[in-house]
């Protein structure tokens, strides 16, 4: 296998970052007429309108003569698709330099520009709403100012390329963000990370990519502004130019949508194939197998919008739909976007897919046994899917300072690979920024990332990497009883507590009769004035440690007073006069079997492939003699005794004991700081 990054030189944030800055200073002059939070609305769509004015400039003119010859003949778009030499034209005779020599109709004028598109560019721009802002930006005296100095930034691609054109999108909207308390990430990814996706998601694939007339398809269901789709095809076309490389998308924010669709336009792709909505409650992909996967979905995001969709589909088609496996808690819907990649897979014998996705901790290890998150996690292991996990550094993004880390998966296994998964503890390998981007304060090199690359790639146990198999992370959630064990005695204080019991004090609303009659009431009262003289009759000097033996000596004094309880009514004096005591008797139920005292229960989780009865013996008795086992507590999957559960706790495999410092050393710091503040304090007075 030949290790590829293949991403040239490193992008300097010099080479974009001034007029990324340029464009930021436009928003300054909003303020007073539009809130911090509103820039974005007026500054994006103004960045794209000019990108796209600069792409369009060199054939405008070609444009506009081919309009004015073949107006309203059939195939008039395809004509003006060649004289623009883009899949997209403007047949205004507008420029933005054109819009800036007439300020006195510079509203109307713009209008006519953006209408001048081609139906799918207007399409793009139609999802940022600028026209609202036009007559406003012109009543408050603002759209020639604002206008006039786009028409000097300098977006033309001879000097912006598509890369860099990404990182100024990616930064604006990242301000914009953070002014609006917004979260920039569940727009986009650094850079730096996906390039690192992208490498070991295509790296074992590198041999194939480089054949001639290869085509592959690659989705990103949620896709921001395109980022992970623009890297993955820079990715593929430095291993072969002549590959192609169709990309899909689905996006929920129009904004993000619009700047993802207008850069693919650029680029020549089919805009058609990246969506506007939410993917799980209007997947419009729904029939498409993908070759690759990539994904960043929000952190910890609620999915509680769509709770009544996605619900429905787990009960209803089960794994024939998207969320067989279960479903995680109402608060993060990370592993739902997971599940709904999963079900787009092509089959091994379609030549399979390959997919990583970008999560926090929580999907890791959140949810015990028979939780929804770790349903989930038993599927994919069990299936074989999961192929490595590499741990990131913390502050790599830019909305977020947690840990975070990259998931690998696929159907098409290596026969090496089969049966295990590689963790990358890849938390070291970082620079520190320059400057920081929000939370964002360290990155990862070229260089860094040919070293994790290379260490996914070799496969190999060290420091950094552990290769378990899948069953490691499996274990069994069985339940831990130990027996009931009850002295009794009907001291006073004892037969006080019967107030406390609800079966005692109203039995008629304990069986759900709703409100007692007042035949009832008094019955109840007859009832509990004769239970209560036929307990005094009970000596209260003396304790029953055996349950049957007091039940006993109850029933005669409740036949002397010809008196007949109920099941619950007995049960409130048995709770009311009974006291845990490991020194009486097993209570045995109707069958003659220990009785489990549930205050005492307790779980264990046994590793998958561990002897039960063995790991009692060896963790529980020991210290709790009288411990077993409840064997009606079965796994519904393969019926055996426990719950099975799955969790993949970084930590434990790469966590470094740091010893304390002595205490000699620190005494030692202590006197060197008091003789400091002695000695300040001195000299202030």
């Amino acid at each position: 296998m030949r290790l590829i990054t293949g991403f040239g030189r490193d992008l300097s944030m010099d080479s974009f970052q001034e007029k990324a800055d340029f464009i930021w200073d436009i928003a300054e002059l909003l303020r007073g007429n539009y809130k911090q939070s509103e820039y974005g609305r007026v500054v994006l769509p103004l960045t794209v309108l000019r990108r796209l004015d600069q792409v369009l400039l060199p054939t405008k003119d070609r444009v506009l003569e081919a309009a004015k010859k073949h107006g309203g003949s059939a195939g008039l778009d395809l004509i003006l698709r060649k004289a623009s030499s883009h899949s997209f034209y403007n047949t205004s005779q507008y420029t933005f330099q054109k819009l800036v020599e007439d300020p006195n109709n510079l509203a109307l004028n713009l209008q006519n520009y953006m209408s001048g598109f081609s139906q799918n560019a207007r399409e793009i721009l139609k999802e940022f709403r600028f026209d609202e802002h036009i007559d406003r930006l012109s009543t408050a005296k603002l759209l020639y100012k604002v206008v006039k100095t786009f028409s000097e930034v300098d977006l033309h691609p001879d000097h912006v390329s598509n890369r860099e054109m990404g990182y100024i999108f990616e930064d604006l909207i990242r301000r914009f963000s953070e002014i609006s308390n917004e979260t920039a990430g569940e727009h986009f990814t650094p850079r730096d990370v996906v390039r690192l996706m992208v490498s070991i998601l295509l790296t074992p694939d590198d041999a194939t990519l480089t054949r001639k007339g290869i085509i592959r398809k690659l989705y990103d269901p949620a896709c921001g502004t395109g980022g992970m789709l623009s890297v993955a095809e820079e990715h593929i076309q430095e291993l072969n130019p002549n590959a192609e490389l169709v990309l899909f998308g689905q996006e929920l924010n129009p904004e993000s949508y619009a700047i993802c669709v207008s850069d693919m336009l650029i680029k020549g792709q089919d805009t058609d194939r990246v969506k506007l909505g939410n993917s799980f409650s209007e997947d419009q992909l729904k029939s498409e197998r993908f070759d690759y996967m990539l994904c960043n979905p929000p952190f910890g995001v609620e999915w509680k919008n769509v709770q009544e969709q996605v619900e429905a589909e787990h009960e209803k088609e089960g794994f024939n739909g998207r969320f067989g496996a279960g479903l995680p808690r109402i608060n993060d819907g990370s592993l739902l976007f997971l599940q709904h990649m999963l079900s787009k897979m092509k089959t091994p014998s379609e030549g399979g897919t390959r997919l990583g996705i970008v999560f926090n901790g929580s999907p890791l290890f959140t949810g015990g046994a028979g939780s929804g998150e770790s349903s989930i996690r038993r599927w994919i292991l069990e299936n074989d899917w999961l192929e490595a996990i590499v741990a990131l550094p913390d502050n790599m993004f830019y909305n977020t300072g947690i840990s975070t880390y990259l998931w690998f998966l696929t159907n098409r296994k290596t026969s090496e690979r089969r049966g295990k998964v590689q963790l990358i503890d890849a938390s070291s390998y970082f620079q520190k920024m320059r400057r920081n981007l929000g939370e964002k304060n360290q990155e990862l090199t070229e260089q860094h990332i040919t070293e994790i690359v290379k260490l996914y790639g070799e496969l190999r146990e060290g420091s950094h990497v552990k290769i378990l198999p899948t069953t490691h992370f499996g274990y069994r959630r069985v339940t831990v009883d130990r027996p009931l064990r009850l002295n009794f005695q009907a001291t006073s204080e004892r037969v006080k507590r019967l107030d406390n019991e609800r079966a005692f004090v109203s039995p008629a609303s304990s069986k759900k009769r709703g409100a007692a009659t007042e035949s009832e009431d008094s019955q109840t009262q007859r009832m509990q004035d004769t239970t209560r003289k036929a307990l005094a009759m009970l000596p209260n000097e003396k304790v029953w440690r055996d349950r049957a033996s007091f039940e006993k000596d109850l029933d005669k004094v409740l036949s002397r007073e010809g008196l007949s309880i109920s099941t619950a009514v007995r049960k409130a004096i048995l709770n009311a006069l009974g006291e845990r005591d490991e020194s009486a008797k097993v209570c045995l139920d109707s069958e003659g079997y220990p009785e489990p005292d549930p205050d005492l229960r307790d779980y264990e989780n046994v590793p998958l492939g561990e002897n039960i009865t063995e790991y009692l013996k060896r963790e529980v008795l020991p210290f709790v003699p009288d411990a077993y086992v409840n064997e009606d507590i079965r796994d519904e999957q393969d019926k055996e005794v426990g719950i099975v559960g799955y969790e993949v706790n970084l930590n434990r495999y790469f966590y470094q004991y740091i010893p304390p410092r002595n205490l000699k050393s620190i005494d030692a710091d202590i006197d060197t700081v008091e003789k400091e503040i002695l000695r300040a304090l001195k000299e202030n007075h």
